[in-house]
């Protein structure tokens, strides 16, 4: 009786593979470093006003020039330049008043764009391609460009100074519109046709059917409101001129005055206008990611 023998055969790689995955791990080690070297352009920027809005104002100037390591490794570390911008500038309130305009023009803004998108997507007219086409002109014509005399009949109206002034204009976001109105035109019709069906209204028809399933496109038109009107400044410049009702960047931008500027309070500032715009952009991506895994499962 023979018995079989179990040979077992180990592969072995051939020189050129072997010198082809060295070349490729190489090649990585390279472009990686590459990557972090231009990244360092990028980032020292913003690290230098980071540092700086801890460091004394008269430090700030003195470390320029000439350059050393000082320049970014500060002597000392103060929270002066918060304290000052928040408790005599009153910095917290422009905040304040900056949150209160974005979060109401984000629920207002967004409702109308997701109907007005949904309108234009679904619903066959006379003159939908003009309404649409006029919205593509709305977010490709420089606000600056009307700014003024669009300020001038607010103030007519007896808008200015008022929040409903500043909220009005960031409600009706041409590029909101047009991202979702693409969006809800690659849902298939079938949906909406076999909701009909069933008996279902159009307002069922939308929040139960389109803009669950658009939980990608209304978080990007989320943001593009809420950045678009927390960065505003020339807005609020020509509609407010009272302090208790004046937003974040024009709050910031006072901290340079005619004769005398300071630098500590303005990088201060310019860390906290940034912070609140990441902290929404890092909460809305959870939610994108959450809102696109439960529409995928149902």
């Amino acid at each position: 009786m023979i018995k079989a023998r179990h040979v077992s055969v180990t592969k072995v790689q051939s020189p050129t593979k072997i010198h082809s995955s060295m070349g490729n791990s190489s090649r990585e080690l390279v472009l990686t470093i590459v990557a972090v070297v231009i990244s360092l352009f990028f980032i020292l920027p913003a690290l230098w006003i980071l540092i700086d809005s801890f460091r004394p104002n008269l430090e700030i100037m003195s470390t320029m020039t000439p350059v050393s390591w000082h320049l970014i490794i500060p002597s000392q570390l103060t929270i002066e330049n918060y304290v000052s911008l928040i408790i005599n500038d009153r910095f917290d309130l422009a905040l304040f008043n900056s949150l209160v305009v974005c979060i109401v023009s984000v629920a207002v803004g967004l409702l109308i764009s997701v109907m007005a998108g949904y309108a234009l997507a679904v619903f066959h007219f006379r003159g939908r391609n003009l309404i649409f086409a006029i919205v593509v002109i709305s977010f490709l014509v420089p606000f600056e460009a009307v700014a003024i005399p669009l300020s001038q009949l607010f103030t007519d109206w007896g808008l200015g100074n008022t929040m409903i002034g500043l909220i009005m204009p960031g409600i009706g976001n041409g590029l909101a519109i047009f991202n979702l109105r693409q969006f809800f035109m690659g849902i298939p019709v079938s949906y909406r046709e076999a909701a009909v069906i069933d008996g279902a209204s159009e307002p069922r028809i939308l929040f139960s059917i389109y803009a669950r399933m658009s939980g990608p496109s209304l978080v990007n038109s989320a943001l593009l409101i809420f950045l678009g009107q927390w960065m505003a400044y020339l807005w609020p410049l020509l509609l407010i001129s009272e302090n208790n009702l004046q937003v974040a960047p024009v709050a910031l931008a006072r901290t340079f005055g005619e004769h005398s500027a300071s630098y500590g309070e303005n990088f201060a500032g310019a860390i906290l206008l940034s912070l609140v715009p990441a902290l929404a952009m890092f909460i809305l991506q959870k939610t994108l990611g959450n809102t696109s895994i439960g529409s995928g499962e149902k």
